[in-house]
């Protein structure tokens, strides 16, 4: 095909002209088979994305969303969900695409996936038909893409999803206690897309449908590629120069929001970011002498090599620093990291979608139900959410923890009021088996829709991981009333009996505005309301980067006080996370301590689970905290490693677990602790065991937990699995535990 030299527009979504195929109409679901290809007219298919879930027509999967919208830009889109990597074979079943290839693992790294924090295999899956395991192999992006490149070498291999987001970079990888390099390099990928990637792949679309040469495509932001050197006319910067990790006279904390500075701070502050020499200091580096605002643009920061990273924790924790400092659209600039002889260069972060946008995306003609080659097969990850409407995206927690930040974003991106409304009314209408009840409306967190800082200039200026730790910024708004009319204008639609709120709520936003949480308790809590302080004491809350436990008490206050006023009985769940960097036995211990005198029973914990490029991982590896500069004499992050103690930190939060109590009492009695040791209110485990086996420790336990209940009037806790948030979707999912190993090409 000639290569088409009309510039292409692409300031957004609706700046491009639809590419021919568009004659073919809306698929009633994307073809998974030669036969639904002929059935449509279809020759050939432009693009065929490869996906570890099973294919559901609904906007809280990433195949749907990408899928629908790469059709509605005129593009043949096919599907192969799910298919067996131990040949080729599979990848050919819908020809050869004319485009690329999309490959993605799914909604969830796939090794998050298929293991348990603990490392074992789990034996079923949610995101396949009758939650089967075993039909993805791990490390599924890689593996597929070598697939695809094995059945059609010519054809481009694209990466997406949040197991390439969070793999982009080298990164610790828990399940092989070691740093792995970039996924792009291991998977023979041509390109890689991370974060939410709408603007970026409907660019390269329509780039590749022109004639354009992948290996052309260097200049999209949120992409991530391999390059031989920089570029002409770029500025490289070591990134020592902005956080050296060793001896340093002054290098300003990058954190700090540049416009509440001092000139002389502002200056000194280009220094350290731009390597010009700081004449106090002393230091003699090569001068540069950048434009503040274009010179951005075309500045790349180098970051250690892939082989210093993985030889050196510490380099690998600053690594992780910067690349979070670099996660602002409004200021980030471009990244490179050598491996070997080539250059792993990370473009800027993707422009968040607006409104329009963002309606756009979720405005497509969806089945909403999973695909008939499932033949009415339950996909429990469809059965949890198919009620459920995504009102926004991203985050700006921060939580060290957690993957919403890698993957999409800290700038919130909301719908508007009106497409809201319109996917409930297509629910009603539309979904199988609907009762009334909407089960969710939210995203990564219940109440950030449309909340913002006060000012874009200062948003796109900021350099924080957080806008809410260690206390709410006050240029944050945390006015809740869009919010709190969107839930009054649900609840009135005719046919809509209820309107439930599923997703993680931020307390410590929501006790801002009360009318809120008046709101939400008095109509949208389903007996129980499920919130995550995560810990009582500082240590590792400080490495969390969440609030104090007075914020829990705070909002506590409001849920009661509200609850009564509307003559309701209704019970406030906090989550706990065991083990997480920073967290002593001590700490745990007077957790368990707290939970015994707040009358509360967890009946499920999970101990902290390192995914890839989060800044607590970064913690759990080094030892070191990215939150802070990193130097080879920081103070030491305590991180809980041997399955001992993560055992004993786990079992503390199950004080009340029979089976628990000998490792208890050893460890308390080690700990010095032993007054804690019997059967007085303030001890928290008993002196002896129960007399009888198992089964009487259970239902003794059972018995105990209930009259618990009905005495203190809590609810037996259930603790949340700590998993990274899904991708495009609720984040309320069904738990896996085991299943078979199965093998594919080199992982």
């Amino acid at each position: 095909m000639p290569k088409d030299t009309t510039p292409i527009p692409s300031s957004d979504l609706f700046g491009y002209p639809k590419f021919w195929a568009e004659c073919f109409g809306v698929a009633p679901f994307l073809p998974m088979s030669r036969a639904e290809m002929e059935t449509l007219g279809w020759d050939s298919c432009d693009i065929i994305i490869v996906t570890g879930d099973a294919y559901v027509d609904h906007p809280s999967f990433g195949m749907a969303i990408v899928g629908r919208l790469l059709e509605d830009q005129g593009f043949r889109v096919g599907i192969i969900a799910q298919p067996d990597w131990h040949t080729a074979d599979g990848f050919m079943a819908l020809g050869r695409p004319n485009l690329f290839f999309g490959v993605a693992a799914g909604n969830m790294d796939s090794m998050i996936n298929r293991y348990t924090a603990e490392r074992r295999i789990r034996s079923d899956d949610a995101y396949t038909p009758g939650g089967m395991g075993g039909k993805r192999p791990d490390r599924c992006s890689l593996v597929y893409s070598q697939r695809c490149k094995e059945a059609w070498p010519d054809v481009p291999v694209i990466l997406g999803g949040i197991e390439a987001s969070l793999r982009r970079i080298a990164h610790y990888d828990y399940w092989q206690d070691s740093v792995r390099r970039s996924i792009l390099l291991d998977a023979t990928a041509d390109l890689l897309l991370y974060g939410n990637a709408e603007r970026a792949l409907v660019e390269v679309a329509h780039r590749l449908s022109r004639g354009e040469d992948v290996t052309h495509i260097t200049d999209v932001r949120g992409t991530a590629l391999l390059r031989k050197d920089t570029p002409v006319g770029w500025w490289e910067i070591d990134s020592t120069r902005i956080d050296r990790p060793g001896k340093v006279d002054r290098v300003v904390n990058p954190y700090i929001n540049p416009r509440e500075m001092e000139t002389s701070e502002k200056q000194r502050r280009d220094a350290a970011m731009y390597g010009v020499g700081d004449p106090e200091s002393g230091d003699k580096v090569e001068q540069f002498i950048p434009h503040p605002s274009r010179d951005r643009d075309h500045t790349v920061i180098r970051l250690p090599s892939f082989e210093k990273v993985r030889n050196d924790a510490v380099l690998y924790a600053h690594a992780n620093r910067v690349l979070h400092l670099e996660t602002n659209p409004g200021n980030a600039r471009a990244l490179v990291q050598k491996h070997g002889d080539v250059d792993l260069w990370l473009n800027a972060p993707p422009i968040p979608l607006s409104t329009r946008e963002m309606d756009y995306v979720f405005g497509m003609p969806f089945a909403r139900v999973p695909h008939p080659f499932y033949a009415g097969a339950k996909i429990p990850a469809y059965e949890m959410i198919r009620f459920s409407v995504n009102i926004m995206r991203g985050c700006f927690g921060g939580c060290t923890f957690c993957s919403i930040t890698e993957h999409e974003g800290r700038i919130i991106q909301n719908r508007s009021e009106e497409s809201i409304i319109d996917e409930v009314e297509q629910i009603r209408d539309k979904v199988p088996g609907f009762t009334g009840t909407i089960s969710d409306l939210g995203g990564p967190t219940a109440n950030m829709y449309r909340i913002a800082c006060k000012s874009r200039e200062i948003e796109a200026a900021c350099r924080k991981p957080s806008c809410v730790y260690p206390g709410i910024c006050s240029k944050l708004k945390t006015d809740h009333s869009a919010l709190t009319h969107l839930y009054r204008e649900t609840r009135k639609l005719p046919g809509v009996n209820r309107v439930l709120i599923a997703s993680g709520l931020r307390y410590d936003l929501a006790v801002k505005d009360p009318e809120y949480v008046k709101e939400l308790v008095t109509h949208h809590v389903g007996g129980q309301l499920k919130i995550a302080p995560e810990h009582t004491e500082t240590g590792p809350l400080s490495k969390m980067m969440k609030p104090g436990i007075g914020s829990y008490d705070q909002f506590k206050k409001l849920f009661e006080k509200y609850s009564k006023q509307a003559g309701k009985q209704q019970y406030l769940i906090p989550y706990f996370i065991a083990a997480h960097p920073g967290t002593t036995d001590e700490d745990m211990l007077n957790l368990a301590l707290w939970l015994k005198r707040n009358g509360f029973t967890a009946d499920q914990v999970q101990a902290f689970y390192p995914s890839p490029m989060a800044t607590a991982t970064a913690m759990y590896h080094s030892g070191k905290n990215p939150l802070r500069k990193v130097t080879y004499k920081s103070d030491e992050v305590v991180a809980v490693k041997t399955p001992e103690q993560r055992k004993l930190h786990k079992s503390l939060l199950r004080y009340h677990d029979s089976s628990n109590w000998e490792m208890l009492r050893k460890a308390l009695r080690k700990m010095g602790r032993a007054d804690l040791i019997g059967d007085g209110e303030s001890q928290l485990i008993p002196l002896s065991q129960p007399e009888t086996g198992r089964g009487y420790q259970v239902s003794r336990r059972k018995n105990t937990e209930q009259a618990h209940q009905r005495r203190t009037g809590k609810k037996i806790l259930t603790q949340h699995t700590g998993l990274p948030p899904r991708e495009h979707g609720n984040s309320k999912l069904p738990r896996a535990n085991k299943k078979p190993r199965n093998r594919g090409p080199r992982g």
